[in-house]
């Protein structure tokens, strides 16, 4: 599906850090459109989140798929890349946040994600040549979690209210990144000893 969505911004001349941006404009729509609905009984912002958190993680694919096919890979863009999944994670889990999660749960699960990418980011630096290991908290999952509990928040099923999604949202954020962290430094360890 990236490929199929890839060609035709490559024909069309995007770069692929052009898409990368594109990706983290996207994923910051998200809290925006959270912030637009919360509080004013308009869920239909709520959903317009979920599209945006959906979107991201498209996207998120599309740059690299983008660079393979214009034979444009570089370093910068690699960093570029990483970078901008940092930014976007933190746009997420700030929608979990203004969708009514605890600020210090969602800010625990933003700095255990950020521990989990700059370990590994460390460990490529110290020698590790692999990922090490694919964690339960990767990007995907991220997207995942935050696209799922906004999605609740906004349908509000069983008659939990909103914001009680969005606290659910961040706890699971939460346990996923402690559990991720480990599982990273764990392979890290055994890979350098």
């Amino acid at each position: 599906m990236s490929y199929a969505v890839g060609r035709p911004l490559a024909r069309a001349g995007f770069s692929p850090n052009a898409v990368t941006m594109l990706g983290v404009l996207v994923a910051a729509a998200a809290p925006a459109l959270v912030w637009l609905g919360v509080g004013r009984e308009q869920s239909g912002w709520l959903w317009l989140a979920v599209v945006a958190c959906a979107l991201s993680g498209l996207i998120d694919n599309l740059d690299g798929v983008v660079a393979v096919i214009t034979g444009r890979t570089t370093r910068w863009g690699h960093v570029l890349d990483s970078v901008a999944d940092r930014l976007s994670d933190c746009a997420l889990l700030a929608a979990l946040w203004l969708a009514g999660a605890a600020g210090v749960v969602v800010v625990a699960a933003g700095i255990l994600t950020m521990i989990q990418e700059y370990a590994r980011a460390r460990a490529g630096v110290a020698g590790m040549s692999e990922v090490g290991v694919v964690s339960v908290w990767e990007r995907p999952t991220r997207i995942a979690v935050v696209a799922v509990f906004v999605g609740l928040a906004a349908w509000t099923p069983f008659g939990v209210e909103s914001w009680r999604w969005a606290d659910l949202g961040a706890g699971a954020a939460l346990a996923l990144a402690v559990v991720g962290t480990v599982q990273v430094l764990a392979a890290i360890r055994r890979a350098l000893g």
